[in-house]
């Protein structure tokens, strides 16, 4: 039997894991259908996901709950680890168990690496998480991931592709100190999508721009996108809706917001806000909407402008005095 890549596996959890966090926080325990993770059921009854607060220096303890729903034994690797946004879509992922890990996922151990949970059976699993003396005050997002440690077979059965799944509880930790909310909107570009000749069939715009979490707590981001046409006219005033409900400390994203019905001709400036808990920021870029034929017609202008320009120069040298 062929041996599967060794680096494949990982790069495979990997897209299994943003699947799995993507999107906004879930009420209730990770869950593939097949296996849960989450916080052990406290005196206030069950826990979504971990919510702890600390001092620099200090040693939390608490415990996972990893939950088997299938009719046979299943066995798992545990291990923590940081959190980070997607650049598909913002998402909630958290680093494979070989990425550097620097905040949750180098602090929290599990009292076992390993763990058997029988079928339809459940097993508890204690914690700590010690928090260096010099830890960085603000939010530092994580997991306690459970890994089923098999792989199977990819798509059509191929043995040249393995997956691993995993499974993980949320880890939201904060270290007492100085809190810094900054966010800024950053490298705003706009791509038009036009006709080749104008009034014929509707136009479009691509916009992108990247979110840029530049302090040390979590943001939920709201951005708001206005255009102005020539002479200030508003052309669109929209919230935009595909942003991540969640900007962790220090994460950027690159975002797109296609612009439906953008004008064929026009001379204007797209400004984008982004606002969260206090903090405001804008960027804008200008825009020149020109039709294909127009452009080219333009083009074609200048360049001759520019060829009869040099013929008339040329000319002149040549009819001056002593040449």
């Amino acid at each position: 039997m062929r041996r599967l890549p060794a680096a494949l596996p990982a790069l495979l959890l990997v897209l299994v894991t943003l699947l799995m966090y993507g999107g906004a926080p879930a009420a209730h325990a990770a869950d593939n259908g097949e296996w849960s993770v989450e916080p052990a059921a406290s005196g206030l009854g069950k826990r979504p996901y971990f919510y702890l607060t600390a001092e620099p220096g200090a040693t939390v303890t608490d415990t996972v709950t990893v939950s088997n729903k299938t009719s046979g034994p299943l066995n798992f690797l545990l291990y923590a680890a940081d959190a980070y946004n997607t650049e598909r879509d913002g998402g909630f992922a958290v680093r494979t168990r070989k990425e550097p890990q620097r905040g949750v996922g180098a602090w929290a151990k599990p009292e076992r690496e390993r763990v058997t949970v029988p079928a339809h059976g459940s097993v508890a699993v204690p914690y700590t998480l010690t928090i260096p003396e010099n830890a960085e005050p603000g939010d530092h997002p994580g997991a306690l991931v459970a890994l089923d440690e098999r792989i199977t077979r990819g798509a059509g059965g191929s043995v040249d592709l393995g997956i691993q799944r995993a499974v993980g509880a949320r880890i939201y930790l904060r270290v007492n100190g100085p809190t810094m909310p900054a966010l800024t909107v950053e490298d705003v570009t706009y791509e038009p999508d036009r006709p080749l000749v104008p009034g014929t069939g509707e136009s479009s715009a691509l916009i992108s721009y990247t979110l840029h979490n530049r302090g040390n707590v979590t943001l939920n981001p709201k951005v708001a996108l206005r255009a102005e046409g020539l002479f200030g006219r508003a052309l669109l005033a929209r919230d935009l809706t595909k942003i991540p409900s969640e900007l962790l400390p220090r994460q950027r994203i690159r975002l797109t917001e296609r612009w439906s019905g953008a004008p064929q001709l026009d001379w204007g400036e797209i400004e984008l806000t982004a606002t969260a808990r206090d903090v405001r920021e804008s960027a804008s870029v200008s825009f020149l909407a020109l039709p294909w034929l127009v452009a080219g017609v333009l083009t074609a202008a200048g360049a001759g402008a520019v060829v009869w320009l040099r013929v008339r120069r040329v000319r002149r040298r040549r009819m001056a005095p002593g040449t």
